[in-house]
């Protein structure tokens, strides 16, 4: 694998960035997000999440930490990394880590979660993050094989209630089911204090993204305050 299990588990308790931009917009080129990427971890990052084929291998050049790649693909269901051919595309590109739909639903290339997770397994050195969005979804990742659990999708599957803020109590409830493997929390984290109460919760590590690396969207909440 690309990642010792020292490496893995230096990741414990630590800030893990996320940086990615929308279609469209401006920072939404793989130099850009690479700079940003590097930037992260000159503040602290100790590993980090990006988007895209290009940008996974601009970002492997420009920092020397973990990087979790992903590919979206659609807008709708299972559109994070979700066949294995992204997911083989992810990791051939360079990802320590691939990030993919977790979820129990049906995939679009017809595999389950267990197919492919062993097909990256068994034709990449990169580990598998499966992004999950309650209980049920993440202790089936595990038995699939997943060597991470996210709470990134926790809110968009129709499972649970989408909270303002980071889902504590799944989490304290991943928590306390003793996966076995790394617990991430993602997912909302917009404040330092909710990253520390993610922590607390029983995350292993805690990703945020919006808040630190997309300007659009901060730029809107202060917009948005000042307005009310």
């Amino acid at each position: 694998m690309l990642l010792t299990p020292s490496e893995l588990e230096a990741l414990r308790g630590r800030l893990i960035v996320s940086a990615q931009a929308y279609p469209g917009e401006p920072m939404r080129t793989p130099t850009t997000m690479a700079q940003v990427a590097a930037s992260a971890v000159i503040g602290g990052a100790a590993a980090v999440r990006v988007q895209g084929i290009v940008d996974v291998q601009f970002t492997r050049s420009a920092v020397e930490v973990p990087v979790i790649g992903l590919w979206k693909d659609g807008h709708d269901g299972v559109f994070i990394t979700p066949t294995a051919s992204h997911a083989l595309a992810v990791a051939n590109a360079g990802a320590h880590i691939v990030a993919l739909d977790g979820t129990r639903r049906e995939r679009p290339d017809g595999l389950d979660l267990k197919q492919t997770i062993a097909m990256v397994h068994e034709q990449s050195h990169a580990l598998v993050m499966a992004d999950c969005g309650s209980l049920a979804d993440a202790l089936n990742a595990v038995e699939a094989g997943a060597d991470l659990i996210g709470t990134t999708l926790a809110g968009y599957t129709g499972e649970r209630p989408k909270t303002e803020g980071p889902d504590l109590d799944l989490l304290a409830t991943l928590a306390a089911s003793d996966l076995g493997v790394p617990l991430i929390a993602e997912g909302r984290i917009h404040t330092p204090a909710q990253a520390r109460a993610a922590l607390d919760a029983g995350a292993f590590a805690v990703v945020v993204g919006t808040a630190i690396t997309h300007p659009a969207s901060i730029t809107g909440w202060f917009d948005a305050a000042m307005q009310a």
